[in-house]
């Protein structure tokens, strides 16, 4: 909040960018009454005349208030045309704290530098967390959290789903969405010739969740389906995926020698409802699946993450953030003494102080072995993350950096709503992520 930069609110579709949106203009307003919060929603039909981009330039320096702090919120910017000379106008005059919302289709990472002149910030948005999805049907943590998780996996985070009682009918919205991205943001966006090879190669990566992939692979995958395609396409193919935010890319790192390597990465999807929506139970593996839960959740938490090789053997997490560090293994089935020692031994190998953790689906109580912490995962995804638990100090820290004039400031939206909490007896600071799931309740 309150920092010099363009706010771009991003994440695939249908994952509550604009409720997020609208939830912070009411903490804002409960928080600083005397704040000008500027809200305009170009879906709506009062704001008809509004997409002219002179006309919105000239509505928006006409709401401005002297003497107090101005936001401005547009929502489905994109369908302003012109809307990147109006936003970088407005960032240029320094009166506006600007936050953002549109289609992936026309706010697409790679394409920001292009269109903003100055400096911008993107908060990234996800699905529904698991921790998430608990609140949202009054689920504790002492309830049958494991259910609730064997649920969480096939329902998955796309909260627009929700509403409908039959699992076919919350298939089939996510599949519409799922369809929309395909078609309106990748396919139309960058014109691309054949739709059938990008669902194809879609379909191919979410079989795939946590296997190492190659162009080489998904080509000659493509080939038996009758598909030519080169690596060249074939890699334009999955980066434009990953910018649509259908797939997140995990590259791998040496742990020995701490260094980044360039191949055989693994790609994980944003949502598993929308692998289990498209592929239903085909090919399904949970041990995948779990991996790909712990992923998301880790990126969520703002970690780094990168798939660890030491020697001869893989880690499946080395999750990073500052100077932080965590190693993780995640497993299914720990019950079995020979499937245990193997999920350990990688991280009993390493030989530095960083913490641990093996995540698996135990149902018990978290237990240490040889310094490995051993977590049920439901558990360990309805946990305080440490920047929740410590967010009051972490504020008056942040506060203290104001004051010394720092531009860094932590303390902004990506502070309060990408790492948000809104599990029980979590402080009210918290509690935008609460109204989050509270207005995508509303129909």
């Amino acid at each position: 909040m309150n920092t010099p930069d363009v706010k771009i609110i991003t994440g695939i579709r249908r994952s509550g960018k604009s409720k997020l949106l609208s939830a912070f203009a009411d903490y804002i307003r409960s928080s600083d009454p005397s704040a000008n919060v500027i809200e305009i929603d170009l879906t709506k039909l009062r704001f008809e005349k509004l997409k002219e981009y002179h006309s919105l330039n000239e509505y928006v320096e006409g709401m401005y208030k002297e003497g107090v702090v101005n936001y401005l919120m547009i929502d489905e910017v994109q369908m302003c045309k012109g809307f990147e000379l109006v936003v970088n106008s407005l960032h240029s005059e320094e009166k506006f704290d600007i936050y953002l919302t549109g289609s992936n289709a026309f706010l697409l990472s790679s394409d920001l530098a292009t269109l903003f002149t100055g400096r911008h910030i993107v908060i990234h948005v996800f699905p529904l967390s698991f921790k998430e999805y608990c609140t949202y049907f009054d689920i504790a943590v002492d309830d049958d959290i494991q259910t609730a998780f064997t649920n969480y996996i096939q329902v998955g985070g796309m909260s627009g789903s929700y509403p409908y009682s039959r699992q076919a009918d919350r298939a089939k919205y996510i599949r519409d969405v799922y369809e929309t991205i395909l078609i309106r943001d990748l396919v139309e966006k960058y014109r691309l010739g054949n739709a059938t090879m990008m669902k194809r190669l879609s379909h191919y990566l979410m079989d795939n969740i946590s296997n190492v992939s190659s162009s080489r692979n998904i080509c000659n995958e493509l080939a038996k389906d009758g598909m030519t395609a080169n690596h060249t396409t074939v890699g334009n193919y999955i980066e434009y995926l990953c910018n649509a935010f259908v797939f997140y890319e995990a590259k791998r790192y040496d742990v020995k020698g701490k260094t980044y390597l360039q191949s055989l990465n693994k790609y994980y999807i944003a949502d598993t409802g929308m692998r289990f929506a498209e592929l239903g139970k085909r090919n399904m593996d949970w041990g995948r699946m779990l991996e790909n839960i712990v992923f998301i959740e880790l990126l969520r938490r703002g970690y780094e993450v990168y798939v660890g090789k030491l020697y001869q053997k893989e880690i499946d997490f080395v999750a990073m953030k500052g100077s932080d560090k965590l190693y993780i293994q995640v497993s299914d089935d720990i019950a079995g003494e020979t499937t245990f020692k193997r999920e350990v031994a990688p991280l009993l190998q390493i030989r530095d102080a960083y913490p641990k953790l093996l995540l698996a689906r135990t149902r018990n109580e978290e237990t240490d072995y040889e310094g490995v912490r051993i977590v049920d995962i439901p558990r360990w995804l309805m946990e305080l993350s440490q920047s929740e638990a410590g967010f009051g100090a972490f504020v008056e820290d942040e506060v203290q950096n104001a004051q010394a004039g720092d531009e860094g400031l932590a303390l902004d939206l990506p502070i309060l709503l990408r790492r948000r909490s809104i599990g029980r007896n979590v402080p009210q600071v918290r509690g935008v992520g609460r109204e989050r799931v509270a207005s995508l309740r509303q129909p």
